[in-house]
């Protein structure tokens, strides 16, 4: 069977901080939130030189999948739609199980997110190709990790260990969200963002899911006893863990490959002023928009125009009727303000 490369895109979420844009039914992937195409078709079409859309799966929720399905040219069956949320170990287990059984156990997965923006997008394929080959030859389970570019509370760091090679280290140790602080401590040290970039070979993978992940493993080996596998029944016996805790902090077989293409999350408002094109006093719009001595703004306008002056990072969304004006400071984090809100407002059609 063929050990060309999969890719595995995570699609799921609502991505509430992007709320009023984002709803249950029009989640951020689904948004034009860095171009004019949505991220998910961003991500898509990021991947296309390196894997073709018949070796294409995309992980969504239920509720999502038609939407998703809809806006991504990929055969029907490359959509997999989790019922319910079981966190990253289940859903990567799942998907490296459907490439496993469609091209057996050489395959080589390679896992990305749909939220990300990339500026260097020839140098993202290049290190997704790399962490894919070693993955390979070294029977290991890989991630790439973001060289950082500031000292980030909102990330998860790697701290490289011993080199195995030039370019490709043992991973030390995973560490959680630190404070900033903390975080300019790790840099200095010549620790990664991590990203969520992983590649394995799929036989690899569920070798260590079954070694390793007590919360996962027992689903896997029914799935793979059953002649008919039901993703239902697989994911309605897993526990959630997370891939990170539950696979990739307990193996011995993990190793980085540091990354530095332009990589950036698109998880707040806020990080719109790092991954759109500004003006030349880096106000971020998308829409009809004019400003004057107005600095370092994000503005979403949609049927209508917005008139910003005199004021400095500020967020302004307008869609529909409704507008959303907030700092960018606070708009990191918006779950006090939607629960505050009248159902009739917080839960907008979409």
């Amino acid at each position: 069977m063929s050990a060309e490369p999969w890719a595995v895109v995570l699609a799921g979420g609502v991505g509430s901080r992007f709320w009023p844009l984002s709803t249950p039914r029009r989640p951020k992937q689904l948004l034009p939130l860095v171009d004019q195409e949505s991220l998910l078709a961003n991500t898509l079409r990021r991947l296309a030189p390196l894997v073709p859309p018949e070796r294409t799966l995309v992980l969504t929720s239920a509720l999502l999948a038609p939407a998703v399905a809809g806006a991504c040219e990929l055969p029907a069956e490359n959509v997999l739609a989790e019922p319910a949320p079981a966190g990253t170990a289940a859903a990567l287990t799942w998907a490296a199980f459907a490439i496993e059984r469609r091209a057996g156990p050489a395959a080589k997965m390679i896992c990305v997110h749909a939220d990300w923006a990339v500026a260097d997008e020839k140098g993202f394929r290049a290190a997704l190709a790399r962490a894919a080959d070693v993955a390979a030859q070294r029977a290991s389970l890989v991630t790439v990790g973001i060289v950082p570019t500031r000292p980030d509370p909102g990330f998860g760091y790697i701290k490289p260990g011993e080199a195995v090679e030039p370019g490709v280290f043992a991973v030390e140790r995973f560490v959680e969200k630190p404070d900033r602080a903390r975080a300019e401590r790790m840099i200095a040290e010549g620790c990664l963002w991590n990203s969520g970039i992983f590649a394995w070979r799929v036989g690899d993978f569920l070798d260590e899911v079954r070694a390793r992940t007590p919360e996962v493993a027992p689903a896997l080996a029914r799935a793979r006893e059953s002649k008919r596998p039901d993703i239902g029944q697989f994911f309605g016996s897993v526990r959630s863990v997370s891939v990170d805790v539950g696979v990739l902090e307990r193996s011995p077989r993990v190793l980085v490959l540091p990354g530095d293409f332009g990589w950036d999350d698109v998880g707040t408002w806020a990080s719109l002023r790092r991954v759109r094109d500004t003006d030349a006093v880096g106000n971020a719009t998308y829409g009809v928009v004019h400003t004057h001595d107005a600095v370092g703004n994000v503005v979403h306008a949609e049927g209508g125009s917005v008139v910003l002056y005199g004021v400095s990072d500020l967020v302004v969304v307008t869609l529909d009727g409704l507008t959303l004006v907030t700092t960018i400071e606070r708009s990191a984090d918006l779950k006090a303000l939607i629960e505050s809100l009248p159902p009739a407002v917080r839960e907008r059609p979409a």
